[in-house]
């Protein structure tokens, strides 16, 4: 019997994984069917390069005005090539500093592992300029801390885990985006997302059972009040979806169809709150499947109190986690209008602030509905489950 149950969850597993690949081929197919890469002929050519040597540094002066002059300093340096055609090449690039806006890059030093790039038919004096410092290294070594980490805690439901993330960083970037960037309808992809996020998770980790059906269930409910209390109050307080110079960038990419910046906005709540709807949803699920086997002769009314019960211990921190991840992400843009605007009334009507208003109160209030939800979904299934 065990025998069986096991190749029956293993046939199931294999199932769902086969179909969550399914999803993000087809889906991807789709998503780029309309989608045309947003490039000129001017775009620059970026190669990885470690520093061997600085060879000259002079200082640029020019006037702002009659009285005022700013001060451009150039560092001239060889590097050697470890990227692309021109790899193992030395080549001779600069760094300029801006010392008008006052925080500029580090001096380059030998030993450094940096990024140039060149514009083709460029006008500036040096062929190859410096972009940045190479980053993605460190995060490469940070990520693989975290893998190490998973596995060693989680076992085989860390390998889930690790192939779960990994599909949903796929549905995301490689079916979500292309998507809007095709013009696809940004609330139809957004919705799609969270649903296959959702069930694709909960099956992949926790298997498809009962407590993963009242989890799914319980987390899409929180999904759409938090989408409907979006779409409500989108149009009650006449949002445009400007927030910051990123929003009139990327209005202006494609001027003949310009993106919906308010869909952006819906699908920046609904995919943001997502994960930590689904977090206290399986919380709430794991907890009366588990009290459930205690006490099997529990009843329905005593298994709904209980998830009531455990969910006003969840709800106090998981709104807080809400609530600061969002004032964490637009701390920088929050403290500058708070320096240049004294009157606070402004200052809560500032598009920016009620947008991250908007986002923390929709997603915390989905986070709250999901709770009652599940607790009833799962007092039901686990009633009900022979």
């Amino acid at each position: 019997m065990n025998l069986n149950i096991r190749k029956k969850q293993m046939i199931t597993y294999v199932a769902v994984l086969l179909v969550s690949i399914l999803y993000i081929i087809v889906g991807h197919n789709l998503a780029i069917a309309n989608y045309h890469a947003f490039s000129g002929d001017d775009q620059s050519i970026v190669i990885k390069a470690e520093v061997v040597e600085l060879t000259d540094r002079y200082t640029v002066m020019y006037p702002l005005n009659e009285f005022e002059y700013a001060e451009d300093e150039t560092i001239v340096f060889r590097a050697k090539v470890t990227s692309g055609d021109m790899k193992g090449q030395t080549i001779e690039a600069a760094q300029t500093l801006d010392y008008f806006t006052a925080v500029h890059l580090p001096v380059v030093e030998p030993g450094d592992r940096i990024l140039l790039y060149s514009i083709p038919g460029g006008m500036a004096e040096h062929e190859w300029l410096m972009s940045d410092y190479q980053r993605f290294d460190q995060i490469l070594i940070l990520g693989a801390v975290f893998v190490l980490l998973v596995l060693l805690i989680g076992h085989w439901q860390g390998v889930n885990t690790l192939i779960s993330l990994a599909l949903t960083c796929l549905a995301v970037f490689y079916v979500f985006i292309p998507a809007v960037l095709a013009g696809e309808s940004i609330y139809l992809w957004s919705i799609a997302t969270c649903i296959y996020v959702t069930f694709m998770t909960l099956f992949i980790v926790n298997g498809v059972n009962a407590k993963s059906i009242g989890a799914i269930l319980g987390c899409l409910a929180g999904i759409v009040v938090a989408a409907v209390l979006t779409l409500f109050f989108e149009e009650s307080m006449t949002l445009t979806g400007l927030l910051d110079e990123n929003s009139v960038l990327l209005y202006g990419l494609n001027p003949d169809a310009p993106f919906n910046l308010k869909a952006i906005i819906f699908a920046a709540i609904i995919i943001g709150s997502m994960g930590a709807i689904m977090d206290v949803s399986i919380s709430i699920a794991a907890a009366l499947e588990e009290l459930k086997e205690k006490l099997p002769q529990i009843t329905f009314r005593e298994l709904f109190q209980s998830g009531m019960n455990i969910s006003r211990d969840i709800m106090g921190t998981m709104a807080n986690t809400l609530i600061l991840a969002y004032i964490g992400s637009a701390l920088a843009g929050v403290l500058l209008m708070v320096a240049y605007n004294s009157a606070m009334i402004d200052l809560f009507n500032r598009e920016m602030i009620v947008v991250e208003c908007l986002q923390a109160l929709a997603g915390s209030i989905g986070i709250l509905m999901a709770l009652p939800f599940t607790a009833l979904i799962c007092a039901l299934l686990y009633q009900s489950k022979k």
